[in-house]
């Protein structure tokens, strides 16, 4: 299982990441989002990073132009579409993509037949906020025939992540206001924390 640490502002969080063992950070590209960074900052960021550490931009109902434009900036080698975007959107981005779905009660899988992506991420739904919500959802209603295709965000934490691992057995997780102290700020002692017990079941 693979994991992404979302929501970095910072330099210093990013090499953390890096150094712990991620897979993957994400920079979120919506400005409303409290976790929200430009890009000639995150452009900094990733020129702090090796090339084996995969760069995801987080993009809400973005036009496809300034989308590939701010992956071309920042050095990305991922997209992901985490608003109401079309499927046939996926074939205009210059880079590999993820989208995103929000899980409400009585979602239809069946949409994801439409979407060409490399990999879905799954979090909770919310009137309000397009992801960071800190809160899961249930987990047992992903169909276990896609499970290893599947991102699972919303309220992943050191609490749960045992559970995840063994039961879940998604692709990756994707974490980010569980380890912060706050929106954009990670803290490093819950980084650590949380990494020593991914480290602990991927040995067992």
């Amino acid at each position: 299982m693979k994991v992404k640490i979302c929501g970095i502002t910072r330099i210093e969080d990013a090499l953390l990441a890096e150094q712990l063992g991620a897979d993957a950070i994400g920079y979120i590209f919506y400005k409303p989002s409290k976790r929200y960074v430009s890009p000639e900052s995150a452009k900094v960021i990733s020129q702090k990073l090796s090339a084996f550490m995969l760069k995801v931009g987080v993009f809400v109902n973005e036009s496809m132009e300034e989308i590939n434009r701010i992956a071309g900036i920042t050095q990305l080698n991922l997209i992901q579409l985490h608003g109401d975007e079309k499927p046939d959107m996926i074939s205009k981005l210059a880079l590999p993509s993820i989208k995103s779905f929000r899980m409400d009660e009585g979602f239809d899988f069946s949409v994801l037949d439409n979407y060409k992506c490399t990999n879905f991420l799954f979090d909770t739904f919310s009137k309000n906020e397009f992801g960071g919500t800190g809160k899961s959802f249930d987990w047992s209603v992903i169909p276990h025939s896609i499970r290893e295709r599947i991102i699972l965000a919303g309220g992943v934490s050191e609490k749960n992540i045992e559970e995840i691992y063994t039961k879940i057995k998604p692709y990756a997780v994707d974490v980010s206001s569980s380890l912060e102290e706050s929106p954009g700020k990670k803290n490093h002692n819950k980084m650590k924390s949380f990494f020593q017990i991914i480290n602990q079941l991927r040995s067992k």
